[in-house]
């Protein structure tokens, strides 16, 4: 089996992006962008209500690209163009690791993300305590 080009997998959760509180509520505008290269799944629409009760994941935006600088370009115009108003959403969190340098360059493990939140001087709430 041969393997062509590069994905990318970003889960949008009703979170604060600095925190990581959940942010439920009503979802007063929500928009997506499509087109080559970029897949969504999500359940949310425009006036849809987010429960505090459930999981906060309300969409995974999937691009593919010909080479990880593509695919990074891809999600990085496919999250700007996304407009979701009335919850706080993981977004800017996913637009500040498609910028970080070890994320660029492909230096991931397991440890990415305690890394990445020590650089960006968060407190890293939950989310430091899962990795």
């Amino acid at each position: 089996m041969n393997f062509i080009g590069h994905s990318i997998e970003c889960r949008v959760n009703a979170e604060d992006p600095d925190t990581f509180v959940p942010s439920p509520g009503l979802i007063h505008v929500f928009s997506v962008p499509g087109g080559p290269g970029v897949r969504v799944e999500t359940f949310a629409h425009s006036d849809c209500m987010i429960s505090p009760y459930y999981d906060s994941m309300i969409a995974k935006i999937i691009v593919h690209g010909r080479d990880r600088p593509e695919a990074i370009a891809r999600m990085k115009r496919t999250l700007e163009m996304t407009v979701i108003e009335g919850i706080k959403t993981t977004i800017p969190l996913h637009l500040r690791i498609m910028s970080d340098p070890e994320f660029v360059a492909g230096k991931l493990s397991t440890s990415f993300m305690e890394r990445f939140l020590a650089r960006a001087g968060s407190s890293g709430g939950r989310l430091a305590e899962a990795v």
